[in-house]
C-alpha cells in the first residue's frame, strides 16, 4: 500500500467510530492545550521577572573609592576620595562593555517644604545618564535636568513617588521650591514609580540633583587627607556644612585670599573635585565580567597605579542576586512545564487503551486484509497512522485552546503573557510523537495476528 491510499484507510476507519475519535483526541487536545497555556505563562512570567531585575540594576556595576588606613587601622570603603567625573566620563568613553555611566555625590539631610519635612532614603547628585544607567527613562511629570544644569550646578532638582507623596502631600511638585540643607531648589520633574529593590529598599524615596550642585552647596567636602584623620574618613552624607561653604574644602570666606603666588601669576592647584561612586551600566548581563575587566585597567592607568600597588577603588556588582532570582523563574518555569506534561502523557495512554481496543474490535477485519495479501508492515503502518492522525489533529486543536486560554488568562487576571514559538513547534512534533509512541504496541499487536486464527474470530 502506498502512503497516500494507508492514509485514507486511516482516515476512513477514524470516520466510522467519530465520537470515539473525538474522546480520543480531546486528551492530547488537553494536553497540548496544558503545555501551550503554562509555556505562555511561564515564559511571560520570566520576562516581567527579568524586567523587574533589570530594572533594579541586574546589569548595574558601583565603582566606589578606595580604604584609608593609618597606624594599622583601616577606616573601611570610601575612606579615601580618589573617583572623579572625569573617571566616569572616561570609563563611558573607552570601555567597549560598558554601555552608560553616572558620577555620584551622596548626602543625607532633611528636606523642606511648606510646613512639612523629611529625610529621603536617597539624596544623589549626578548627571543625566543616571536615568539611562537605572533603566528609569520615564518621568510622570516635568522633564530630567540638563547637561547644561550639571556644568552650572543649578539649583534644580528630580524627586520620586515617596517624595511627592510624603513632602507634597501628593500634589504636582513641578515648579515649587523645596530646601535642601536651606538651599533652595526647583522641582523640574517626577520620576516614575518603581518600589522596593531586591533588598527591601524603596527606590522611590529619592531626589536627584546635578552633582556638582550637590557636591558644592551640600555634602560641602572634597579631596581626600593625606593624614588619614577622621575628617577624612567622616562621610561626606552626613556634613552639615555653613551655607557659605560653596566650595569644596572651605570653611570661611567665599572667595580664597589672595596670596603671593596669585600676585605673581603662578601656577594655581587644581582642585580635585571628587564623587563618592560611580555607577555603570554593561551592555549586558554577559558584559558585566569584560566590564569590571577593562574599568580596573582603565581606573589603574589614570590613577597611576604600579604593577605591585593595590587598588585604590572596589567595583561591586549584583551577579548573585541576579542570578538567584533567575534560577528561581527557570525552576518556577519548569515545574509549570512537568505538570502540563503529565496530562500529556495520560493523553497519550488514553489514545493506546483505545487503538487496543480498535485492534481488537477489526481482527476479523486484519485477517481479512492480511488473507488477500497485506504483509504484516501494511497493518502496522495503518495503525500507527491512525493514531499519528489522532494526535496531530489534538495537537492542533490543543494549540488554539491554549493559546486562547493564555490570552483569556492576560485579560481577565492581567497577567504577564508571552507568545512562545519555541512551544508552539514542540507541541506539534511532541503530539506526532506521543501518537507514535503509544500507539506502536496496539500496532505491532495488530501485525502480529495470525491470519487463519483472526478470521475466525468473533
Amino acid at each position: 500500500m502506498t502512503t497516500i491510499k494507508t492514509l485514507q484507510t486511516a482516515l476512513r476507519a477514524l470516520r466510522r467510530n467519530k465520537t470515539r475519535s473525538a474522546l480520543t483526541v480531546l486528551g492530547i487536545v488537553i494536553g497540548i492545550a496544558s503545555v501551550i497555556a503554562m509555556m505562555e505563562i511561564g515564559k511571560g512570567s520570566s520576562g516581567a521577572i527579568a524586567r523587574t531585575i533589570a530594572s533594579m540594576g541586574a546589569n548595574n556595576l558601583l565603582v566606589m573609592p578606595g580604604t584609608a588606613s593609618s597606624g594599622g587601622v583601616t577606616f573601611g570603603a570610601g575612606s579615601v576620595k580618589t573617583l572623579t567625573a572625569e573617571d566616569a566620563q572616561a570609563i563611558q568613553d573607552e570601555c567597549p562593555a560598558v554601555a552608560a555611566t553616572a558620577p555620584i555625590a551622596r548626602a543625607r539631610t532633611q528636606v523642606v517644604f511648606g510646613e512639612r519635612n523629611w529625610v529621603p532614603t536617597f539624596i544623589y547628585g549626578t548627571t543625566t545618564q543616571y536615568l539611562e544607567v537605572r533603566d528609569w527613562r520615564d518621568l510622570t511629570e516635568g522633564d530630567m535636568f540638563t547637561d547644561a544644569d550639571v556644568r552650572s550646578g543649578a539649583r534644580v532638582a528630580v524627586v520620586g513617588q515617596t517624595i511627592v507623596r510624603e513632602l507634597f502631600q501628593g500634589r504636582s511638585p513641578v515648579g515649587k521650591e523645596m530646601r535642601i540643607q536651606n538651599v533652595g531648589f526647583k522641582v523640574v520633574g517626577v520620576l516614575s514609580g518603581k518600589g522596593a529593590n531586591a533588598f527591601g529598599w524603596d527606590q522611590d524615596d529619592i531626589i536627584l540633583a546635578p552633582w556638582t550642585t550637590i557636591k558644592y552647596r551640600i555634602s560641602g567636602s572634597t579631596g581626600n587627607s593625606p593624614t588619614g584623620s577622621s575628617s577624612s574618613v567622616a562621610s561626606s552624607t552626613t556634613t552639615a556644612p555653613s551655607r557659605d561653604a560653596v566650595y569644596p574644602g572651605t570653611t570661611g570666606d567665599l572667595y580664597p585670599a589672595v596670596t603671593s603666588n596669585m600676585l605673581t601669576g603662578g601656577p594655581m592647584p587644581a582642585r580635585f573635585a571628587n564623587v563618592d561612586q560611580i555607577l555603570v551600566a554593561a551592555r549586558s548581563g554577559d558584559q558585566i565580567r569584560p566590564a569590571i575587566q577593562q574599568i580596573t585597567q582603565l581606573l589603574r592607568e589614570r590613577h597611576r597605579l604600579g604593577p605591585g600597588e593595590p587598588d585604590d577603588f572596589s567595583i561591586r556588582d549584583m551577579t548573585e542576586s541576579a542570578n538567584s532570582l533567575a534560577s528561581t523563574t527557570a525552576m518556577m518555569t519548569n515545574l509549570l512545564l512537568a505538570v502540563a506534561l503529565i496530562s500529556l502523557v495520560v493523553g497519550g495512554v488514553g489514545i493506546m487503551n483505545i487503538m487496543l481496543v480498535s485492534v481488537t474490535e477489526r481482527t476479523k477485519e486484519i485477517g481479512l486484509r492480511m488473507a488477500v495479501g497485506a504483509r504484516a508492515r501494511d497493518i502496522l503502518m495503518q495503525f500507527l497512522v491512525e493514531a499519528t492522525v489522532l494526535c496531530f489533529i489534538g495537537g492542533i486543536f490543543g494549540l488554539l485552546l491554549g493559546r486562547g486560554t493564555a490570552l483569556l488568562v492576560r485579560e481577565a487576571l492581567g497577567w504577564p503573557v508571552e507568545m512562545s514559538v519555541e512551544a508552539i513547534v514542540a507541541s506539534i512534533l511532541v503530539s506526532a510523537l506521543v501518537g507514535i509512541v503509544f500507539g506502536f504496541y496496539p500496532a505491532w499487536k495488530a501485525s502480529r495476528l495470525d491470519p487463519i486464527e483472526a478470521l475466525r474470530y468473533e
